[in-house]
């Protein structure tokens, strides 16, 4: 059996690219074959097939970066085609499976694997093929305008970072792209959540052509995990490990965090990073951790009281979830998108978001509340456990 992953960067640079690596490790490790297809970039891994690697291309660029990245978006950029036949050629793979592949790459990889009678499933990271600006989001707030096909709203909103240009090219793509023809060549779409499936479905794509399948926490982790059990002895702090930036919710998670008496480490970065760190910079009860490696932030779940997941968009399955409860660690988390399919009262607490009374009471609750974290630690670990994961993935999606 050879597998053939296909995204847009092979370097960790986010949850898909994370799937991504965690994935072929899996199968790897399991005697699986599984190789890569990417867009070329200076951070990627090594990989047996890098020099077949799509070129990079640059969307800021110069009007001839433009015009060609605006090619590669629509799958008319020839160089995309030639490399990934030439891998197909080469490795043969019994499956291709999809995982981030718009604009950078297009799914005209996904068409041209299908010509050729070869199983294509593909993993949904985000709401691209529902929404063109791939997050569903409309002046910050939650938006379906597009869900049904008519995409005619991301011009009207200029939806794509507020250029008419950029989201003209947006509505282009969505009619290129559109979802018949993605249905046609994919044999199967995986929904890391029932919320994925749920949107899809009303989308109008066929249910008998989704499963769902939640992220693994990689197997690394999942033996620290393991053997500390939800054990560790927890510290006196709660934690956020993600994005800074407005969709998670993050501005009102400092504005709460500032008036409360206990305190927050913030891990991660991003766009409003260094406005948060000015705004806050006289408050005592919260540090900003910067990037930190995977070591730092197993640490770091696994020693605090709580994490918070604050979001303000339909997050999928989100992987800062899934790890903090593998680490033992309960979760407050936003009523919105796949969080509340994690969350029950055993192991967290559900708010309204755009609430900050309510996240403000979510907080107190639960630092104030004794949780069984072992037992936490034991549920999720069962849940996401790789070995359940590649079960599902063998047997049923790939179909060995």
């Amino acid at each position: 059996m050879r597998v053939l992953l296909v995204n847009k960067f092979y370097y960790p640079r986010g949850g898909d690219c994370i799937v991504v690596l965690n994935t072929q490790s899996l199968l790897r490790g399991n005697g699986i074959e599984a190789e890569v297809f990417a867009m070329r970039y200076p951070d990627n891994l090594p990989a047996r097939y890098q020099d077949h690697f799509a070129s990079e291309v640059n969307f800021g660029g110069s009007p001839g970066d433009k015009l060609r990245a605006l090619r590669r978006t629509l799958g008319l950029d020839r160089d995309v085609v030639q490399n990934f036949q030439a891998v197909l050629d080469d490795y043969k793979p019994d499956v291709v499976h999809l995982h981030n592949i718009h604009s950078y790459l297009s799914p005209v990889v996904g068409l041209l694997a299908h010509k050729r009678g070869i199983r294509v499933v593909w993993t949904l990271h985000d709401y691209k093929l529902l929404c063109p600006r791939y997050d569903c989001l409309l002046d910050g707030k939650p938006c379906e305008q597009c869900i049904t096909g008519n995409t005619q709203g991301v011009i009207a909103h200029r939806c794509m970072k507020g250029s008419l240009a950029a989201s003209f090219v947006a509505r282009f793509e969505s009619i290129k792209w559109n979802r018949n023809v993605l249905k046609q060549n994919t044999d199967l779409f995986i929904c890391p959540s029932q919320f994925m499936a749920q949107m899809m479905e009303k989308g109008g794509f066929d249910p008998n052509k989704m499963v769902v399948l939640n992220n693994f926490l990689d197997p690394v982790k999942y033996e620290r995990y393991q053997s500390g059990g939800g054990n560790t002895t927890r510290e006196d702090y709660y934690c956020f490990v993600g994005r800074l930036s407005p969709e998670k919710g993050i501005e009102d998670l400092l504005e709460v965090a500032s008036r409360l008496p206990y305190r927050l480490k913030v891990a991660g970065g991003g766009p409003l990073e260094s406005a948060m760190r000015i705004k806050y910079a006289d408050c005592s009860n919260i540090e900003f951790l910067g990037m930190i490696d995977a070591v730092q932030v197993a640490n770091l779940l696994a020693g605090a009281r709580l994490s918070v997941t604050p979001s303000q968009w339909y997050e999928n399955n989100p992987l800062s979830v899934v790890e903090s409860l593998c680490a033992g660690t309960p979760v407050a988390g936003s009523q919105i998108g796949g969080i509340p399919e994690l969350i029950d009262n055993s192991n967290g607490i559900i708010f309204q978001p755009f609430d900050k009374e309510a996240l403000s009471t979510a907080i107190t609750t639960a630092m104030s509340r004794e949780w069984d974290h072992s037992g936490i630690a034991a549920k999720a670990l069962k849940r996401f456990s790789p070995e359940a994961h590649l079960q599902v993935l063998t047997n049923d999606i790939y179909r060995i």
